[in-house]
């Protein structure tokens, strides 16, 4: 122990300052980074280490051991503080670490503690457990064969004990020989194939099986209800309630009964909901993952076949059978024998079939990821999809391996992010929470203010601690956090209303400050469905005329034919084909019919999965029907599928092809690829349409040939083209406009689409994302190669005068101002990897970016943030999860369940939602800001009104207070949020901090002048010639004093100073409250609030009454006392000049938004956001944008980023694997 911690110099001096140093000095430079289990944990020093490495929920991990003296310590200071202790200890985690515990190594702690990575810095404390394998047993002999397994490396010899903890429903274990936590629930990713079928393909044993359980935990994705009384109790711990237990008894002790008792029933009924809200949604979550933990399934265990246990004791290792008939995997599996579909619309949110085939016997000793002839993924059975069909190979069982249990699933990571969603950072909550210190600190001034003047007065001890509270209470409301959530919560109903659903209520406001707009193209910007618009077949080194499929025109038997027959993956369902709807469109346009029955064929060339495509009844062919015998999937990687065919009474084989057409013609023989290739690809794409190419080949016979052994890359080359396939994917009618408004309001709109560069420039321009006027500069880079380096080069990109060639590029000289860059996938990740200091100078005019794979799409909303944008983006749910969850607003359009993991789902089929959201946003933010000042004036006015009775040695009566805080204060809260979103998107943001100068104007003025009023009242009243302290009917009018003196009270509140002050200060309440209602342009006029109108005219109209009723009982009941009719007057004038004053300030001065934009050029004040910088940087930029220029990686500037990673391991499936539409020049991966 001494030599360890002999390794860290100071570290038990130092504390977590000298902790914090050395992890902010280690996180930069990347010290030791291992990858182990899909986890990934960066070993950052003895005592910190940062887990989850690069993912969303990556923190830091401390090390601590506790100490007896300090607990000792602890437990007397919370006996001496009542509890109190305790309950900062449950606030701040951290702060009970500290002062419990001493820094440690990683290899002794007994406590951890978790920190976030994101600014908020969030702590959590965790307790070090054991698991005990074989619990009174005591061996040498290893429980794993694999001495380079994880499993092996966490379990301690000879005690077999596991030594982890769990974060957030995951397990990290404690990795003996590499000295560091590490994720487990899974297999190594460094098994080659071969080693997982040799190592798992029999089965576990039983006490392999028992001790996996132990140490990874049961394969369950298990969400607890938590009781009511639970949920109440940590509702309650709350610091905002505790502060309103703490107030309320204080106004208990002083008799203030009413009020107290209307602030518990409202408490009560606020926190009722609260906890009801939570334990719904939690009932929701477990009804989604119920049926996920009551399954049964069939696992072979070695020595024993087959028998059937409960899903929950499923472990990493595990050979189970899988029987379709919608089957529903419970958990991540690679499939080892066999072929299955499944539907993985619950991670997609596309209900398209995808085929997955069994994980090939390489000899490769390289991990099984690398080594898979084709994108692994395509041999992974994810959690939570549903198996539609299996077939089995040589007659066994359709088996797999279970890769990932419980929530290190795909399901299981879905739902971790319901559970643990990323927070939302916005300045408005950070600048709110400054502003209550500034109150507390106001409330302290006024604390000692009350305690010298009540002692000078020789007040009671007590009194005198009760007054000094009562300042807090009243400087600092306890109802400010509350009145700010209920205009989200109207927003948020307003949405529902309109069909836009909100699982995170918190981002309705950051969505009004939202100044970029992803969008994805294909069902987003454009229609869903694909009409099949023509076939251009290759002819003569040429192409042939057009074949337009909507006149009706009768395709001729031939190569091409065969392709749109046979080249697919559909399957039939209940009688019903289903599939892709680009392989529905074209299989449909041959009249042919599907038969999957094709165990009547003999052939030992048969695939599981093969089928039978044969003419329909009205369709005449030269052949019975075509047997499909082996399909090569379609991978986002590769951009294309093939299948392997032979025609019913032939023996030859022939591979059919189809998938983006530079691919396909890369395959083919280049005599048979037409010399107007490009041109004539240029004419459909450059007009939005879709295009696939077509290509086949003979393979040979089939008794020479065994497609068992053949390879896909030996098979898939030297085709003959064919020719393109062309689909019309045509905008959806309210792209167009809605753009518009975006542009019109100054918000960027992007398109991040995986479609082909050139349709994806049209579909810009069509849709006015690009204006006709401005240019689009092509953007090209290439990676480096053994002898060349990485380079990056510019062309201009010009639309042809016809509609007839290729898009050209050629230089303009003179300069460029209104442009938009434009580039693929692969140029961006060039850029990423070496070029990275051009990355956001490009970004600031980067609007098409195609040919993006979904982990690029994250990783191009991230590097949109790090400019300081505030992004949304807008997808149809398919294969968009990583850039919806990455956006600060993401918008599903998908109904399906992925679209649990978006922010937002929107019931409307287009992106008329977005500005409406944006719309509702900036309602609710200036919603916030008007509550978050009126509630600060609010309670600053009674702090005033208290502060000067105070002097006179008084005070507000209660029901004084009752009535400010009940009748009015509380009804505005509530009335003041229902103004409606203005229709219009105006070309400015709202401000989106409190410390902004006309909010902080606004604020301080109403303040001062508050102030100003009530203490001019005060010393006023006390200067009039009837005015008296000891006669409280010498102002009164000679008619009312026998009335008025039987009703005079002895509580000691009623004097004329209380009756101006507090006459003064409610009116001034409705006043502020109608001024800081505002209206347009974010907000609809505030007459239009009727309820809101309603309720400040009977308001005002009761303080109207109480100023000139002149009813002694009423005076009685409010502690109030008779006046001259000449001073009532004078109030009703101080009240409407400070009425006219605090009015033109806010409209004149405050809102006077071409005041302050003249005012920052007068200071040369500028925005200080990155990408305004970076802007003007650009402006004053000779020889930006470049133009034919090509720029070499220098070797010392290449650049190891990691933001390439993507943020969700269990969701790579869902980015990268794309249905088999994303072919072709208008397909590719079309999302």
């Amino acid at each position: 122990m001494e030599g360890r911690a002999a390794k860290i110099p100071g570290l038990y001096a130092g504390g977590e300052a000298q902790v914090n140093s050395w992890c902010a000095d280690f996180v930069q430079s990347g010290v030791r980074y291992h990858r182990v289990m899909g986890g990934k944990a960066n070993y950052i020093d003895e005592h910190c280490q940062l887990i989850n490495h690069g993912e969303e929920n990556e923190m830091q991990m401390f090390a601590y051991k506790i100490q007896r003296c300090r607990q000792a310590l602890s437990i007397v200071g919370g006996i001496f503080t009542c509890g109190f202790l305790y309950l900062l200890f449950y606030w701040k985690p951290e702060w009970n670490v500290w002062a419990n515990c001493t820094p440690c190594s990683l290899e002794e702690a007994d406590i951890v503690l978790l920190r976030t990575t994101d600014d908020f810095k969030s702590y959590t404390r965790k307790v070090v457990r054991w698991a005990y394998l074989s619990p009174g047993s005591d061996r040498e002999k290893p429980l794993f064969q694999d001495q380079g397994s994880v499993l092996y490396k966490v379990t301690m010899y000879p005690e077999l004990k596991v030594r982890y903890i769990e974060a957030q429903k995951l397990r990290y274990a404690w990795d003996r020989m590499e000295h560091m936590f590490v994720r487990l629930g899974g297999l190594d990713d460094n098994l080659s194939c071969k080693d997982i079928h040799w190592k798992y393909g029999k089965g576990l044993c039983e006490e392999e099986e028992n001790v996996r359980r132990l140490i990874v935990g049961p394969n369950s994705i298990e969400i607890q209800i938590s009781p009511i009384w639970k949920l109440l109790f940590k509702e309650i711990l709350n610091p905002f309630y505790v502060f309103q237990v703490f107030s309320v008894c204080l106004w208990f002790s002083e008799s203030y009964n009413e009020y107290a008792i209307a602030i518990i029933i409202m408490t009560v009924i606020s926190v009722s909901l609260s906890v009801y809200d939570v334990r719904q949604q939690s009932v929701k979550l477990h009804k989604l993952v119920a049926e996920h933990n009551n399954m049964n399934v069939k696992v072979s265990r070695m020595g024993k076949g087959w028998e059937e246990i409960p899903s929950s004791q499923m472990v990493p290792g595990d050979i189970f059978q899988i029987t379709g008939n919608k089957q529903i995997l419970s958990c991540d599996a690679i499939l080892l024998s066999g072929s299955c579909i499944v539907n993985e619309s619950m991670l997609t949110g596309e209900s398209i079939p995808v085929t997955k085939s069994a994980l090939p016997q390489e000899s490769a000793s390289g991990p099984w990821k690398t080594s898979s002839p084709e994108d692994y993924k395509r041999h992974v059975l994810y959690c939570g999809t549903q198996v539609i069909q299996i077939k089995a190979a040589s007659g066994t069982a359709v088996q797999a391996v279970v890769l990932r249990t419980g929530f290190t699933t795909a399901k299981g990571e879905l739902v971790r992010s319901i559970l643990y969603p990323k927070p939302t950072d916005f300045k408005l909550y950070r600048d709110a929470t400054r502003f209550l210190m500034c109150l507390i600190a106001v409330a302290l001034i006024g604390m000692i203010y009350s305690v010298t003047i009540w002692t000078i007065s020789k007040a009671y001890a007590g009194d005198i601690v009760k007054k000094a509270l009562d300042v807090i209470t009243i400087a600092v409301p306890p109802a400010l956090p509350a009145a700010m959530t209920v205009g989200i919560i109207y927003a948020q109903g307003r949405l529902k209303k309109r069909g836009v659903f909100c699982i995170s209520p918190q981002r309705i406001n950051v969505c009004g400050q939202m100044n970029l707009v992803c969008f994805d193209k294909t069902g987003t910007l454009t229609e869903d469905g694909l009409d099949l618009w023509a076939l251009s077949e290759a002819k003569d080194h040429g192409f042939a005329p057009l074949l337009e499929f909507q006149t009706d025109a009768f395709l001729l038997w031939g190569p091409s034919y065969a392709a749109m027959a046979t080249c697919h993956s559909l399957i039939t369902i209940d009688g019903t084909i289903q599939g892709d709807p680009l392989d529905i469109k074209m299989f449909e346009a041959t009249g042919w019919v599907l038969d999957e029955n094709t165990e009547k064929f003999q052939s030992t060339q048969r695939d599981p999965l093969s089928l039978l495509v044969k003419p329909g009844p009205s369709i005449r062919a030269p052949v019975d029907g075509i047997l499909v015998l082996q399909q090569f999937p379609f991978s986002s990687s590769l951009q294309r599928m093939s299948v392997v065919t032979h025609v019913l009474d032939s023996d030859e084989l022939i591979l059919y092809m189809k998938g983006a057409p530079e691919k396909v013609a890369s395959l083919c023989q280049p005599e048979t690829v037409p010399l107007s290739f490009s041109s004539h690809l240029a004419v459909y794409t450059q007009q939005g349409f879709r295009v696939i190419a077509l290509a086949y080949r003979s393979l040979g016979s089939s008794e020479d040939i065994s497609l068992r052994k053949i390879s896909r890359e030996s098979a898939e080359m030297n085709l003959t083209f064919l020719g393109f396939l062309i689909l019309e994917n045509r905008l959806k009618v309210e792209t167009e406009p809605v753009l518009q408004e975006l542009r019109n309001a100054r918000i960027r709109s992007v398109m991040v689409t995986g479609d082909n560069l050139q349709t994806a420039v049209t579909v810009a321009k069509n849709s006015g994302m690009v204006p006709r006027s401005s240019k689009v500069i092509l953007v090209e880079a290439a990676p480096a190669t053994a002898s060349t380096q990485a380079y990056v080069s510019w062309s201009l990109v010009e639309e042809p005068r016809q509609n007839y060639g290729a898009i050209e590029s050629h230089v303009i000289m003179e300069p460029i101002t209104d442009y938009h860059f434009a580039m693929t996938g692969k140029s961006y990740e060039v850029l990423l990897q070496h070029f990275y200091h051009l990355v956001p100078k490009l970004l600031l005019n980067g609007t098409i970016f195609a040919r993006m794979a979904p982990g690029q799409k994250a990783s191009l909303v991230e590097e949109f943030q790090k400019l300081e944008y505030v992004v949304g983006m807008c997808g149809d749910g398919a294969n968009d999860c990583g850039a919806l969850k990455m956006a600060h607003a993401g918008i599903s359009l998908s109904e399906q369940e992925a679209s649990v993991a978006s922010p937002f789902t929107s019931n409307i089929p287009n992106i008329e939602c977005v500005p409406l959201l944006i719309r509702e946003g900036r309602a609710a933010l200036v919603t916030s800001f008007c509550v978050f000042k009126y509630m600060a004036l609010y309670s600053t006015i009674q702090y005033i009104g208290v502060l000067l009775l105070y002097w006179e040695l008084n005070s507000f009566g209660n029901y004084q207070f009752l009535f400010e805080d009940l009748a009015i204060t509380t009804v505005i809260g509530v009335t003041m949020n229902l103004n409606h979103a203005y229709p219009k998107l105006v070309p400015w943001r709202p401000p989106g901090q409190l410390m902004s100068p006309p909010l902080l104007l606004s604020v301080v003025f109403n303040i001062f002048l508050s102030l100003a009023l009530q203490t001019f009242g005060f010393v006023m009243v006390q200067n009039q010639d009837w005015y008296s302290r000891t006669n409280l009917l010498s102002g009164c009018p000679v008619w009312n004093v026998s009335n008025t003196s039987s009703f005079l009270n002895n509580n000691g509140f009623q004097s004329y100073e209380n009756t101006t002050v507090w006459l003064l200060s409610i009116i001034s309440c409705i006043s502020v409250a109608f001024i800081f209602s505002k209206g347009k342009p974010f907000r609809k006029p505030f007459y239009t609030n009727y309820i809101f109108m309603l309720a400040l005219l009977v308001q005002l109209g009761v303080c109207i009454f109480f100023i000139f009723a002149d009813i002694a009982g009423l005076y009685y009941a409010m502690d109030m006392v008779c006046t001259p009719v000449m001073w009532r007057g004078y109030i009703v004038i101080m009240l409407l000049v400070n009425f006219l004053i605090s009015f033109f300030v806010e409209e004149v001065i405050v809102e006077n938004r071409t005041l302050w934009l003249w005012l920052k050029r007068c200071f040369g004040v500028k925005s200080r956001s990155h990408y305004c910088v970076l802007q003007r940087t650009l402006d004053g930029e000779p020889g930006w944008p470049p133009l034919a220029k090509t720029e070499f990686a220098r070797p010392a500037s290449l650049l190891e980023k990691d933001n390439m990673v993507f943020q969700n391991a269990a969701f790579e499936h869902s980015q990268e694997e794309q249905p088999p539409n994303w072919q072709g020049a208008g397909t590719g991966n079309a999302h």
